[in-house]
């Protein structure tokens, strides 16, 4: 029996490039969306381009662009304006992640897109807002990284470091999506249609809720500490005596006491003035760290991992990038699915929000065009119209 998707029917245009615009609409089309990919002719989305490392095929595009359609449209020649507005007349929602002013210098401002097509939602995602003092700045994620003070809390005392995956871009995607959603729900239930906007930096900005509450309010920002946690102790990972390390983290003073007492073997710590609340714990960190270290290289990793869970402590290894694609967690749930790509297949994650009943849509990723004729043919366009755009490189 075949069960229709969440997002069946809901046709959604996107105007879209790098990383935060296509994360969004791959989880709508994730949810049975339409998503039709409006690409530039030849060259398409610039992340097509970011590496080769997957099957000749950029890991970046590969991850964010599956189960979507690929139209090529040169949108500077009117016919490819006329077959966007065609589009864009039976479309629930346009999505579009264009550098400062191009949606504007196009003619598809908020404001233009609401008056012509009332049930359209739009959704700008932007670097730092479409209006303020840098709505004309361009901006990447690491930019948004340092803008947002976030590098200055990552890495060690000595260097920040950056995120090692696209955080501001990717927090962007989830906020523009979820905005999608409720926008489409409530268009549904009452009829009226909200514009969604979203920035890098202010969907980052709310990432750094914790750290801003604690610098505004404690007089100053959390430290850097490597894969140490700024603000509980003991929370981080240490070395064991096989080489490896153990990270685990201790929540509350029930933890604290069982720590104490059933792994370290000195229950008197758990009272000593020094680390007898969480706070006190942080203000003597380094003393308490030398203590915890002490006992984790008296045992091999897997030995320390087996007695901390025997006492509820929670705790992991430190993988790498290869450990993870092996992880048990992701085997035995069976989370890995075959995707196609052009010319291969290759391994993705589900989706993680599992509805019940409901199957994941894991269609493959598109070639540059791959759907051009097939949509334009849609539009009521002939072999021969076709074959002209194509003469011409509109599409």
């Amino acid at each position: 029996m075949t069960v229709e998707l969440p997002l069946s029917g809901i046709t959604v245009v996107s105007l879209e490039q790098a990383v935060a615009a296509p994360y969004a609409t791959r989880q709508l089309a994730d949810l049975g969306a339409r998503v039709i990919k409006v690409e530039r002719p030849g060259e398409g989305d610039f992340a097509r381009r970011y590496d080769t490392t997957v099957h000749g095929h950029s890991s970046y595009f590969v991850w964010l662009n599956r189960s979507k359609e690929s139209l090529t449209l040169d949108l500077k020649d009117p016919r490819g304006m006329e077959i966007l507005h065609q589009l864009l007349a039976d479309a629930d929602v346009l999505v579009q992640n264009l550098a400062p002013g191009a949606v504007g210098r196009l003619g598809l401002g908020v404001d233009a897109l609401t008056e012509r097509y009332p049930r359209l939602i739009p959704c700008t995602i932007s670097g730092y807002g479409t209006s303020g003092p840098w709505a004309d700045r361009k901006s990447y994620d690491l930019l948004v990284q340092c803008q947002t003070g976030l590098v200055s809390l990552t890495g060690t005392p000595e260097e920040s470091a950056r995120v090692g995956i696209s955080v501001a871009d990717i927090a962007a995607g989830m906020y523009a999506y979820t905005g999608v959603l409720t926008a489409l729900y409530t268009r549904a239930t009452t009829g009226r249609v909200h514009p969604v906007e979203v920035s890098l930096f202010e969907a980052l900005a709310e990432w750094m809720g914790q750290p801003a509450n604690y610098t505004r309010y404690g007089g100053s920002q959390p430290a850097r500490l490597g894969t140490q946690h700024a603000t509980i102790a003991p929370y981080g990972a240490f070395p064991t005596a096989d080489g490896k390390q153990v990270l685990f983290s201790i929540q509350n003073e029930r933890e604290w006491a069982a720590l104490c007492g059933r792994f370290l073997g000195r229950p008197e710590l758990t009272d000593d003035p020094r680390f007898a609340t969480g706070s006190q714990r942080v203000a003597h960190r380094e003393e308490l760290n030398a203590v915890v270290a002490e006992r984790l290289l008296r045992s091999d990793a897997e030995e320390v991992l087996k007695d901390l869970e025997d006492i509820g402590i929670a705790c992991a290894g430190v993988n790498d990038v290869a450990a993870f694609l092996d992880h048990p967690v992701l085997a035995e749930r069976r989370r890995w699915r075959e995707v196609g790509v052009p010319g291969a297949t290759v391994r993705a994650l589900l989706p993680p929000a599992d509805l019940a009943g409901v199957p994941a849509r894991m269609d493959p990723v598109p070639d540059v065009g791959e759907h051009t004729e097939s949509i334009l043919a849609e539009l009521g366009r002939t072999a021969a119209d076709i074959e002209a755009l194509r003469a011409d490189a509109v599409v």
